[in-house]
């Protein structure tokens, strides 16, 4: 078993994190954390279109806001 766990560690720091080594020793502090960035900006483009659609149906009225819509409440 201690092989197996071995060969997980070396997959995942030798390979699958070797990218990450190159932006690690970068002087700037803005683009030593470009892959931060780039989630950021994809997270908040994916929240604003929630957010839109969510508006487009409440503007609808496509949603049922009964009481009965659910069974538990």
């Amino acid at each position: 078993m201690k092989a197996f766990f071995e060969g997980i560690q070396d997959l995942f720091v030798n390979y699958l994190f070797a990218p990450y080594d190159f932006f690690r020793f970068m002087d700037n502090w803005w683009t030593a954390n470009i892959v931060n960035w780039i989630l950021f900006i994809v997270v908040a483009v994916a929240f604003v279109y929630w957010m839109l659609q969510l508006k487009q149906y409440n503007d609808n009225g496509e949603e049922d806001k009964s009481i009965s819509s659910h069974s538990y409440l």
